[in-house]
């Protein structure tokens, strides 16, 4: 995928057919002629040299459902998702849930 930033104008020029599908996927998710245009909003961080990965979330679609994994929490305390900044209070002896692929972080 080639991207182009030209001021406050950025262009995505998919390079192959799958970038194509998933553009025109995007693009009906975003665009809606009946209601609101969504927007994307970056998640986490961009850091090329820890994880070549950029994250955004549709603003007015619900995500998915949060999971828990099969570590349990040894106090009361809140959990954070490094990604999406998503957090959870949990109760001691309760899983530890799982969000953006991965152990939520105690911030207790």
């Amino acid at each position: 995928m080639k991207i182009t930033i030209d001021k406050n104008v950025v262009e995505f020029v998919p390079e192959n057919t799958s970038e194509t599908n998933s553009m025109e996927t995007l693009w009906r998710i975003l665009i809606d002629c009946v209601k609101e245009t969504k927007n994307l909003t970056p998640i986490g961080e961009f850091v090329p040299t820890k994880q070549n990965l950029a994250r955004f979330v549709i603003e007015g679609v619900p995500g998915g459902k949060t999971v828990l994994s099969e570590q349990v929490s040894p106090d009361d305390c809140t959990y954070i998702c490094d990604i999406c900044n998503k957090y959870m209070n949990v109760k001691k002896g309760q899983e530890v849930p799982l969000c953006c692929g991965k152990v939520m972080a105690s911030v207790d």
